[in-house]
């Protein structure tokens, strides 16, 4: 990196740096920044591997300064963006934007529960009313969180209602799996939220039938057996399908057949009649069911062989449970205007719709696919939807990231048509925040060197359970004959260092000795403080992370800790404590 494109790199850590921190009127964080930063300059990516190093001196600069120094900093800076985060504390209580004709309850109202509790008919309710309509093929992926974040957000800021709806009425080509139903709602609940109902779409097939017979009756659809390419070339032409102006009753008999099982896959399908010369080829007679061989997975839908197309499924089952907003991907523009046909022939009003752009995570080496992770699983490349190599709800929460740190960085994107990037550390930054004021410190050593330590040290080391909390008492890590440092923590021959919790050391020829020196060498001189573990008495840890497993020791208290109890390993990062493998301990890497 030359000089000029450091400074530049300089000044714009700076600025997002008390950004960070007049926002939240605290000390600024590497990780927290990082994203916003890498968003605004696309160009600093390539120099990914040297920009944090160059921040973490911007960022300590920062936080030394009182805040009303960082304020006037920032002022001279970036007055614009300064005027804009003050702009948005006066006036925007939220992170997401109102919901269009929508207004948020008064506080004193006591009938949300029985508006919850409201019949099957949108005529009869007024309330908002969300749906996340998820694909069960398996576990949600980290980018799959946005929506029930959103979601839930809205049903509790506007004390309204959110089913949870699988669209699983595609038995072949997006396949359910019979462990997602269970796994999608677990996530949800990591999360945060209890769905108000949820439904399956393919217990619900005799209902898209009745609605497909009302549409027959009003002349709204037809059954065609063109093949697939036949009538995408009429289709592009502009031109009528042949079988489009059937009589009702032969389009009823060919349909019921069509339920019956009579047809094989590709051999007739139902369309919905449109505009055949609509500008947009897309809309014009759609298909609203086709026949599938492949049976279903879940034994309650495996007789049936007519299947409706998800825009016909989607748009019949948000009238009848009453969906006020829809929130769909940018892409899925065409659906609501297929949709629009149905509900004009039944005479139905649309739900709002809010279209936004999608998600991009970084951090992973791993699709964000649930095709490729469970591919991936399949193949033995990963263990499991848990690994903390899959971008995954189930591995950050084995990992011992919370679902409210998720949620909080999903709502913060807002519902933006355009396509948002999602750094991994905003979601890290939120889950620092949550967990680290309660979480103890210990030591661990990745490949440790051994040192012989002499000079007559302390039989004992107290470091803090806590910095910040005195009343939790100490660590009691035992003193023996040799220490364990990381390579990188090896000092020269005569160069001293700081032992965290148990003092100074001089490196030696044979090793290090013990130097007994007091705290003010750290202050005064420089000395580096490291930490370390007793050589003898340390525990073997196994450290899963996101690039793969890491072998090291830990102190001996380590050994003691209960599966699930969050720590964070001094210089490294937090950790979950998973299991104890005898006499290993295996912890999954949270973050640093």
């Amino acid at each position: 990196m030359n000089d000029e494109l450091r400074e530049r790199v300089e000044r714009e850590v700076e600025k997002h740096a008390l950004l960070n921190a007049v926002k939240h009127e605290s000390d600024a964080d590497v990780g927290a920044i990082m994203g916003p930063l890498m968003g605004d300059n696309p160009e600093f990516r390539e120099h990914g591997d040297e920009i944090p190093g160059i921040a973490g001196g911007v960022v300590d600069r920062v936080n030394d300064l009182a805040y009303d120094a960082k304020r006037e900093r920032l002022e001279e800076l970036a007055p614009e963006e300064l005027a804009e985060l003050e702009a948005e504390d006066e006036t925007d209580e939220h992170d997401l934007p109102a919901l269009p004709n929508a207004v948020e309850p008064d506080s004193t109202s006591s009938d949300s529960q029985a508006r919850r509790d409201a019949p099957e008919d949108a005529d009869e309710f007024d309330e908002i009313r969300m749906r996340c309509a998820p694909n069960p093929n398996g576990p949600w992926h980290v980018g799959h969180a946005r929506m029930p974040a959103v979601i839930g957000t809205y049903r509790d800021r506007y004390d309204g209602w959110f089913c949870v709806r699988f669209d699983d009425t595609d038995p072949e080509t997006k396949r359910p799996d019979l462990d997602a139903y269970d796994a999608i709602l677990d996530d949800l609940d990591y999360l945060g939220f209890e769905p108000d109902d949820v439904y399956r779409a393919s217990d619900r097939l005799e209902t898209y039938y009745e609605h497909a017979r009302d549409l027959i009756d009003m002349d709204g659809a037809y059954t065609c057996s063109c093949s697939g390419e036949t009538f995408s070339e009429l289709k592009n032409a502009g031109e009528a399908c042949p079988h489009r102006d059937k009589d009702t009753d032969t389009v009823h008999e060919e349909f019921e057949d069509m339920i019956a099982g009579e047809y094989e896959s590709g051999e007739m399908v139902l369309r919905v009649k449109t505009d055949i010369e609509h500008k947009n080829p897309a809309l014009r007679d759609w298909v609203a069911f086709r026949m599938i061989d492949t049976p279903h997975p879940r034994e309650e839908a495996s007789e049936y062989r007519c299947w409706p197309m998800l825009d016909f499924q989607s748009g019949i089952d948000d009238h009848l449970l009453g969906i006020s907003h829809i929130i769909r991907g940018i892409d899925l523009q065409d659906s609501a205007k297929r949709q629009q046909f149905v509900y004009d022939y039944f005479d139905w009003e649309y739900p709002e719709v809010i279209h936004w752009g999608h998600v991009q995570v970084d951090a992973y080496d791993v699709k964000m696919s649930t095709s490729t992770i469970s591919e991936l699983i399949d193949e033995g490349e990963l263990d499991g939807w848990d690994d903390p190599r899959a971008p995954t709800l189930k591995s950050l929460r084995r990992r011992g990231v919370r679902g409210e740190a998720i949620v909080d960085a999903m709502v913060e994107l807002g519902t933006s048509t355009s396509d948002v990037d999602l750094a991994m550390s905003a979601i890290y930054a939120n889950n620092r925040d949550l967990i680290d004021d309660e979480t103890d410190r210990r030591f661990l050593v990745r490949d440790g060197t051994e040192l012989a330590l002499g000079g007559d040290p302390p039989a004992e080391a107290n470091p803090p359970l806590h910095p910040d909390h005195e009343e939790r008492g100490v660590r009691e890590i035992p003193v023996d004959d040799a220490v364990l440092l990381e390579p990188a923590d090896v000092p020269d021959n005569g160069t001293r260092v700081w032992l965290k919790g148990l003092g100074c050391v001089e490196a030696t020829a044979d090793g290090l000795e013990f130097t007994g020196a007091g705290i003010d060498v750290v202050r005064e001189e420089g000395v580096d403080v490291v930490h370390w573990v007793p050589a003898a008495e340390s525990v073997p840890v196994r450290l899963r992370t996101i690039t793969g497993d890491v072998s090291g020791r830990a102190e001996p208290g380590v050994a003691e800790l209960e599966s699930d109890e969050m720590v964070q390993f001094e210089r490294i990062g937090f950790a979950r404590i998973d299991h104890h493998d005898g006499d290993e301990t295996v912890a999954y890497y949270t973050h640093d």
